[in-house]
């Protein structure tokens, strides 16, 4: 089970970093503009949220399986029109397929957890899934890169498909998780969506948890451009020190867990904040010095966003015992939706992309520090945290 949530918890990072070190060569192929390039990303992301929202709430209705594979069958005949796109529109238009069908898949895997495992266990959990699921972004430029240097940029979207076609065999072994369906119908099960968000313990985490994924996504929109163009590194070169950011980032789950067992949570959390403001000040002063002073900065920054992913997506869930599907799409939504309008700002000036993305940095960390002092001591904050 933990081998089959970790596939399928993997086509995000797959879906966005396999083709990283394409994008500066796609500006060429497509003779196209760095912000129509970036739409390939910021388009999936918003398409991606939405269909969260969609998604989830069909989970609790119809089973995870069945939501499963569909979403599986979508996402490969989406790869595969992103392989044969003939220009830039085509392709955003195939990578806002990918994006929906590939949702289904994200949120039902976070739903199998809460169906299967509470608390401190959960907590474990995903961690392991979280530590693992990062081998993906470090694993994925390097083989990124290496198609490249043999194939077009168009095989690499036929390797997602074959990856899709893995995940669906999987998928066919899994046993249904869900004890319980709505009875509902499918209008009124998108519905409860609205009974989640105004749970208000629920809307006041997910305030501030989900602001923190837009100073992780920023990096991924410009690191390709900030290192190859900026910094003249090669693909290859690109994908090695990117690598080095996702390794930084697989142990931070594992980071976080053993630091729970001597530090509170909630300190956790409050020094997280800390170290991504200032990270956002190093990257601001000594980030466009040299790519290893910078990818000491972006290392850090990643590092603090994961710390915090763990007890935030733990005590999100905790505020609400039903509807986990909406629950999650919920959380993933505004999630991607952050992360989406960080990649948007970080490239509205793209002669300063180190600038923009340390600016992003530091205001996220500085306003959710502010945000979690004034909710860490609430009692529906402090009676699910670990003991």
């Amino acid at each position: 089970m933990l081998f089959f949530l970790v596939i399928i918890s993997a086509f995000p990072p797959l879906s966005m970093d396999l083709y990283l070190p394409a994008l500066p060569e796609m500006i060429h192929v497509f003779n196209t503009t760095q912000a129509m390039v970036n739409f390939t990303l910021s388009c999936y992301f918003v398409t991606y949220a939405v269909g969260l929202l969609i998604w989830g709430p069909l989970s609790e209705k119809f089973g995870r399986k069945p939501i499963l594979l569909v979403g599986i069958a979508g996402y490969m005949v989406a790869s595969m029109c992103c392989s044969m796109a003939g220009n830039i529109e085509q392709l955003i238009g195939a990578r806002v397929l990918q994006a929906f069908f590939g949702s289904a898949i994200t949120v039902v895997s976070t739903a199998i957890v809460k169906d299967l495992y509470d608390g401190r266990e959960r907590e474990k959990v995903m961690a392991t899934i979280m530590s693992l699921v990062t081998i993906a972004p470090m694993v994925a430029p390097v083989l990124g890169a290496l198609i490249l240097k043999f194939a077009s940029w168009r095989i690499v979207f036929v390797a997602l498909t074959l990856f899709g076609a893995f995940a669906g065999v999987l998928t066919l072994l899994y046993r249904e998780t869900l004890r319980s369906r709505y009875q509902g119908s499918i209008f009124y099960s998108w519905g409860r969506l609205g009974v989640v968000i105004k749970n208000y313990r629920f809307f006041i985490l997910l305030v501030i948890f989900s602001i923190t994924p837009m100073a992780m996504m920023a990096f991924l929109a410009a690191g390709s451009y900030i290192y190859i163009t900026g910094f003249g590194l090669s693909e290859q070169q690109f994908s090695y020190i990117f690598a080095f950011n996702a390794l930084c980032a697989s142990f931070g789950p594992t980071i976080y867990i053993k630091l729970s067992r001597r530090i509170k949570v909630k300190n956790l959390i409050t020094g997280s904040f800390i170290l991504l403001s200032a990270t956002g000040i190093f990257t601001l002063l000594v980030g466009g010095l040299s790519p290893f002073i910078f990818a000491l900065g972006a290392a850090s920054a990643t590092l603090s966003v994961i710390v915090v992913r763990v007890p935030g997506m733990n005590l999100m869930l905790d505020q609400q015992d039903q509807d986990t599907g909406s629950a999650v799409a919920l959380i993933q939504f505004f999630g991607m939706i952050s992360g989406s309008l960080g990649m948007v700002l970080v490239s509205i000036y793209p002669h300063s992309l180190i600038t923009n993305l340390g600016t992003i940095q530091l205001v996220v960390g500085v306003v959710g520090l502010v945000m979690w002092l004034a909710t860490r001591n609430r009692s529906f904050v402090t009676d699910k945290l670990p003991k």
